[in-house]
């Protein structure tokens, strides 16, 4: 609901656009300690996940969402400290539900870990997860490049028939 920078709520929306909370603690390139964005974090995540396995792979949960960046999550009240924030089960499912924000959650035994699959968008679809909108980006992009022999080649069978048999 947000329309700016500073109110509450999100400002940029896009239907493969995902949103995690709360934000990450850990160390800068010099040893101090600072707080950093979830995106910081997901970003490191998400190469990992990619590593382990393919990008229409959710890089959620224990094996491909664990998040090893941060020492803890938590947010910086009003008066600059860091308070870390444990989120509860009913926490995390009205997040993903409700707001379709990807709580990043500090699991016992475990440790931090991506813990939702959301992007934002509106409709309920398969877009509607990380995952799901990584596949969809991935066949454009190669699909864009199958296709480039073609440009500008007529548009009768013989051309289509020849972008299937390479597709």
């Amino acid at each position: 609901g947000a329309v700016d920078n500073g109110e509450v709520g999100g400002v940029t929306y896009d239907d493969f656009l995902a949103m995690f909370y709360p934000s990450g603690y850990t160390n800068d390139n010099t040893g101090n300690p600072i707080v950093v964005p979830p995106s910081h974090m997901m970003i490191r995540t998400i190469i990992e996940s990619d590593q382990k396995s393919y990008q229409w792979f959710a890089p959620s949960g224990i094996n491909r969402g664990a998040i090893d960046n941060a020492t803890a999550v938590g947010y910086v009240d009003v008066s600059g400290d860091f308070i870390t924030a444990s989120l509860p089960q009913s926490t995390r499912d009205v997040m993903a539900q409700n707001g379709k924000v990807n709580p990043l959650a500090t699991l016992n035994g475990v440790g931090i870990v991506n813990y939702g699959n959301y992007t934002r968008a509106q409709a309920a679809s398969s877009l509607d997860r990380i995952n799901v909108a990584r596949l969809v980006a991935y066949l454009r992009r190669q699909l864009a490049i199958l296709a480039q022999p073609y440009l500008f080649e007529p548009n009768d069978s013989t051309t289509r028939l020849a972008i299937k048999n390479a597709a």
